[in-house]
């Protein structure tokens, strides 16, 4: 039973970083589709005085905002999974305390890594080649 317990958690790990893996990828497309379709606006923000740190925390609080709304529906779905579980079989599933913190921690720490390369895309923008972009 432990052999089996070990491997099922072994399975279940590959398949989520594979998970993580891909939506982190998912995230960066989303977010560099943004810095490509307000390349004009990055041009006038940079062209009235804002620096490339200002640019760069607008597109990572952006890229961390979609993960953290990503992780809170985890949260929700595996908290009504868990209570479906507890309803209609003779198991008790909880969602503890700790595992709602690591999802949020997890979902902060993609937005972040997935989210630099475009926001630091966007801060590296020439200001005239930006407002010259149709």
């Amino acid at each position: 039973m432990s052999s089996v317990t070990s491997t099922l958690k072994l399975l279940l790990g590959a398949v989520a970083g594979m998970s993580l893996l891909v939506g982190g990828i998912g995230i960066m497309n989303i977010v560099l589709v943004s810095v490509t379709e307000r390349t004009r606006e990055i041009g006038i923000r940079m062209a009235v005085g804002a620096q490339p740190a200002d640019i760069r925390t607008q597109f990572l609080i952006e890229s961390v905002t979609l993960c953290l709304i990503g992780g809170i529906s985890g949260i929700a779905l595996g908290f009504g999974a868990s209570q479906l579980v507890t309803v209609f079989t003779p198991f008790t599933a909880s969602v503890s305390s700790a595992s709602i913190v690591i999802a949020l921690s997890v979902s902060f720490t993609i937005g972040i890594f997935f989210g630099y390369y475009p926001a630091r895309r966007a801060a590296a923008l020439d200001p005239i080649d930006a407002l010259r972009h149709e």
